[in-house]
């Protein structure tokens, strides 16, 4: 049966490649047409032939990987986010390098298996020059977006595959990676992909733009767009600069907005093209984020800008600070007003300064990373290297070589200098390990002997000494992970000298605060203001992503507010249609208290997470089936 799929798949790739009518089917897309007649002509490639794809050495992986560090490093949240939104089930979010290579995959633990039976195996080669027609290699050849759906691929083996991909350049245009979401499921339509192309086309863009703010972070870079409240999205044009106003480098929606090819503009002084002088424009800088202002282009088209960058003339002196950012100035990036969380950071340090591990946990988001920053800043060795390794974002058959490094020349492929790891880069400082409840348990095992010993052994190495300490931190309840046998009882009770519970931003005292904390740090030099309004309805939310929402959120209202005063209406509508979660209060006993309670605790799930079915099932720990039936007993509906 399989043999007689593959050999009618080759028939139809043959007919159409022959110049045959095909009226419908995959063969009428003219691209898919010039992508088979390309397997056939250039690459040689038989689609009848059932071979699994090539996959890189261990060593050539870790390679490539190093050279995209920070685009997975930016990537590494967005992909988590997009295969949330496609409420991941049957899809697999790939990130791969301009070679066609997977450097990383995101999908659900127990559909890994479905993928890498499908030949989407971490290094393994998707490029149309391997595996003729697919979305990772046809988007690297056509250099945009596409769908290639089922029997639209190349080989007869992918047929049972639905991807849809787009590419990712860097700042100077040329193709860096390409993200891709892959749906193994038969009952997948065309049409249904319409929402996953957009959804991975945003999802690549952000990965764009943060990747071109961080290559020019000690540049000037001016931020533009023809709609005032666009300015810091997505479509937003980037242009980078040097000290004499040459630009050297921009996106595609710079040069889009302007109207120029890239060649027209490197080179080039910004006054070539914008209304002003570089006095001018260099004095309407800002190190933070800031309101956007008019700029018109030497055609007399009206923008509006940002100039991340310090300015080089005075500014108006800002309204003092609040108090308590002052209070704190040793712990940039971090609030801690709340008494609770003051008392727990005090306990914290003074363990760490005796060398006891500690074990910091938290919901997603609510600054476990930033609190461990702290202790380690507020620490004697805050002037050595503090490193981070988040255990969930890597992929299990790299993390190893992450963490522990490797001796040149130890397997095919590897480096002939070979790689240092996390633990000997944080010799002497700190350790971060995010996610701890993740890592493999034969790593748990090797990173126990590095705490008992104090040595590592790098793969294919001899032990070295080091002397680092650790912070370690999780969202899951370890012990539960002791009791099902996937977390090591011993290294449990090692990492937890003492274990520090971050409370959810909803639960801390100190919101009111923090929210100001957060806005002067998004706001850099300029004084921006929340109008009370506005202020109740932040205060007032149940923030399900904790102190990252809030923080990203008021980074948007920062850049976005125009005079320096954010009010109700510049609020997501998220924000502003949302109601408080209160407790409920009845004068008379309830008949049915305990249904009651049970509505009232699905009421306040939804509300968390803004209705999110699959989100909602995972915070009451419960099945998306069992959900929905509980929904349906008590009448609950969006």
């Amino acid at each position: 049966m399989h043999d007689n799929h593959l050999s009618r798949h080759a028939q139809q790739v043959l007919t159409v490649t022959q110049g045959k009518a095909h009226l419908h089917g995959p063969g009428s897309d003219p691209s898919i047409a010039r992508s088979w007649l390309r397997c056939l002509e250039d690459y040689h490639l038989d689609p009848a032939l059932s071979i699994a794809p090539t996959v890189l050495e261990h060593g050539r992986v870790l390679e490539s990987r190093e050279r995209l560090q920070q685009v997975l490093h930016i990537a590494g949240n967005e992909m988590t986010s997009l295969h949330q939104q496609l409420s991941g089930a049957g899809h697999a979010v790939l990130l791969t390098d301009a070679r066609g290579v997977i450097l990383n995959c995101v999908t659900a633990p127990a559909e890994r298996q479905i993928f890498e039976r499908a030949g989407l195996w971490l290094g393994a080669d998707w490029s149309e020059a391997c595996e003729g027609t697919n979305g990772i290699g046809t988007c690297l050849v056509e250099r945009q977006s596409l769908t290639i759906h089922q029997d639209e691929h190349f080989r007869g083996r992918h047929t049972g595959l639905t991807c849809s991909a787009s590419p990712v350049f860097d700042p100077h245009g040329e193709l860096l990676a390409v993200l891709d979401v892959s749906s193994a499921r038969r009952d997948v339509s065309r049409q249904s992909q319409f929402h996953t192309m957009a959804l991975v086309n945003l999802s690549a863009k952000m990965i764009e733009s943060c990747y071109f703010l961080r290559c020019f972070d000690n540049q000037w870079l001016l931020r533009f767009h023809l709609q005032a409240e666009s300015v810091g999205l997505f479509s937003e044009g980037l242009l980078a600069f040097d000290g004499e106003g040459r630009i050297c480098a921009v996106n595609q929606s710079a040069l889009n907005l302007l109207g120029h090819i890239r060649g027209g503009l490197l080179g080039k002084t910004v006054e070539a093209f914008f209304d002003c002088s570089l006095d001018e424009l260099l004095g309407r800088a800002s190190i933070g984020a800031a309101a956007s202002w008019p700029l018109r282009t030497r055609d007399g088209r009206k923008l509006f800008a940002v100039l991340r960058g310090e300015a080089r003339r005075p500014l108006p002196t800002p309204r003092a600070p609040a108090p308590h950012v002052a209070q704190v100035p040793r712990l940039a990036g971090i609030c801690l007003d709340d008494a609770t969380l003051q008392a727990d950071f005090r306990k914290a340090l003074r363990v760490y300064e005796r060398d006891v591990p500690l074990l910091i946990n938290g919901e997603t988001g609510s600054g476990k990373e930033a609190f461990a920053k702290a202790v380690h800043h507020a620490s004697q060795r805050a002037e050595k290297a503090f490193v981070a390794l988040n255990c969930a974002a890597i992929p299990e058959s790299l993390i190893e070589s992450e963490l522990f490094g490797y001796r040149g020349g130890s397997f095919t492929g590897a480096r002939k200098e070979g790689m240092r790891g996390k633990l000997q880069q944080a010799d002497g400082g700190t350790l971060f390990l995010d996610e701890i409840g993740d890592m493999p348990l034969a790593l748990q095992t090797r990173l126990l002997r590095v705490l008992e010993d104090r040595q590592v052994v790098p793969i294919g190495g001899e032990p070295e000494a080091v002397n680092v300490r650790i912070i370690s931190a999780t969202h899951r309840n370890l012990l539960e992970r002791v009791q099902d046998g996937s977390f090591r009882e011993d290294l449990y009770y090692r990492l937890n000298g003492l274990e520090v519970a971050l409370p959810a931003l909803r639960d801390r005292s100190d919101k009111s605060q923090l929210l100001d904390f957060l806005l002067a740090e998004e706001a850099g030099t300029e004084t921006v203001l929340i109008d009370g309004a506005a202020r109740e309805a932040l205060l007032g939310f149940a923030w399900p992503g904790n102190v990252r929402q809030l923080r990203n959120v008021l980074r948007t209202l920062a850049a976005l507010c125009d005079g320096g005063r954010i009010g109700l209406a510049d609020l997501p509508a998220m924000i502003r249609q949302a109601r408080p979660v209160v407790m409920q209060t009845v004068e008379e006993p309830s008949e049915h208290p305990l249904e009651d309670a049970e509505r009232l605790a699905l009421l306040n799930a939804l509300e968390q997470t803004r209705w999110h079915m699959t989100h909602t099932a995972e915070q009451l720990g419960v099945s998306r089936n069992t959900l929905y039936r509980k929904l349906r007993k008590h009448g609950i509906a969006r």
